[in-house]
């Protein structure tokens, strides 16, 4: 079982950068695909980014291929999520998720019902 704390979210100018990182307690961390989720205000969930166990694959979410970048580091624990180039209607919710089934990521990206550990989100907003 895992526990996830999303941080890094804040507000930020158009164009700008942030990133965000996602921790983890539990054990086997390295077996776990993990998954970044937004809600935007009025909108439903989406799956904006995820990487496997081993950190050799990952997949985006069009609207963010080229400006986002997923990593994980497994010694540490955490997986992070760059953001460069934002813009406003990247303001939402972020939340990164856990799953041990290594058809997570990329099959799942945007199901998030699939995913079985979630965090309590993080707010990033871009506006001037």
């Amino acid at each position: 079982q895992l526990q996830l704390v999303e941080s890094g979210g804040g507000l930020v100018q158009p164009g700008g950068s942030l990133r965000l990182s996602c921790a983890a307690s539990g054990s086997s961390f390295d077996s776990y695909a993990i998954g970044w989720f937004r809600r935007a205000p009025g909108k439903k969930r989406e799956g904006v980014s995820c990487i496997n166990d081993r950190g050799s694959m990952t997949n985006y979410e069009d609207s963010v291929k080229g400006r986002f970048t997923i990593s994980r580091d497994n010694a540490k624990k955490t997986v992070y999520l760059q953001m460069n180039s934002l813009k406003p209607e990247d303001t939402a919710v972020y939340y990164c998720a856990a799953d041990y089934s290594m058809s997570a990521c990329p099959n799942y990206m945007d199901y998030g019902p699939a995913w079985a550990y979630w965090g309590q989100g993080t707010q990033v907003t871009v506006s001037s």
